[in-house]
């Protein structure tokens, strides 16, 4: 152990031992992090009508409903759908404006990059308000088109970001090199550069994925009729009735985001 602390932790030399505050404090904040997660998973295996921690009886009774119930299998689709569409939406085009960002030499380029993680910045509330009453004039208030252009306007300043960030680190030279030996643009982009910067597309379409999977603020106002969502059936359920179905349906939705993190790990880890 004093051998550790006494080992560089990074090309700085700087030692373990003299990162110790930090190993700490990064410690006590995973901790205040994954402590809710711990406490909602036992609660969704009460055999209790009400949220109950510890519980005094066990039972998966609230996972049965939850199958077994058509409310919720058919929020549960529509979330997954919608999700895999907003990452189908806005994957590519995240990463051709994080790309084209880049590339670009434009002189007020920054200003376009402002632009594109607005959505970031301004409160979701707001964005929600907005695009209601954008929908209602447009008639697709309540449909699955409304719900991944909204979803897709908040998951691309994500990709724009996470793309933008590997593109620095990447040697544009090898891209030009392939266009002076007469290869297209847009083949040298894809046999060249995406390549190389494919972890943080993949990263990108899972962060997009998550986006629209957890959002609840924008369901909220425009999704409904044939097309709610989970979360918004599940912030319905907690205002007019609590019960452990919904700690049963959050621990699904933690072990669905743990797996597709774990997966783009190892994706990227493999290759």
């Amino acid at each position: 152990m004093a051998i550790w602390f006494k080992q560089p932790a990074s090309e700085t030399q700087v030692t373990h031992g003299q990162r110790l505050w930090l190993y700490i404090f990064a410690g006590i904040t995973m901790i205040l992090l994954v402590t809710p997660t711990l406490i909602v998973i036992p609660m969704s295996f009460s055999d209790s009508q009400y949220l109950e921690f510890p519980p005094e009886t066990w039972s998966t009774r609230w996972y049965a409903h939850y199958f077994q119930s058509d409310e919720w299998m058919r929020a549960t689709k529509t979330s997954f759908k919608a999700a895999f569409l907003t990452m189908l939406v806005a994957t590519p085009i995240g990463v051709l404006a994080a790309y084209g960002l880049h590339a670009s030499k434009i002189k007020f380029i920054r200003v376009a990059f402002v632009l594109l993680i607005t959505p970031m910045m301004v409160p979701v509330v707001l964005v929600a308000i907005g695009a209601f009453y954008a929908y209602v004039k447009m008639q697709i208030l309540y449909t699955m088109t409304g719900l991944v252009l909204a979803h897709s306007l908040l998951a691309i300043p994500l990709v724009v970001i996470v793309t933008g960030s590997a593109l620095k680190s990447y040697d544009m030279n090898q891209e030009n090199a392939a266009r002076s030996l007469g290869a297209p643009r847009w083949k040298a982009f894809l046999n060249i550069t995406l390549p190389q910067i494919r972890f943080a597309v993949v990263t990108s379409a899972l962060l997009s994925f998550l986006t629209s999977f957890d959002e609840v603020v924008i369901a909220m106002f425009i999704s409904g009729g044939d097309n709610p969502t989970l979360t918004r059936n599940m912030f319905n359920a907690l205002r007019d009735q609590i019960d452990p179905t919904i700690a049963s349906i959050s621990t699904l939705m933690i072990l669905v985001t743990t797996l597709m993190m774990a997966l783009a790990q190892i994706f990227g880890k493999g290759r």
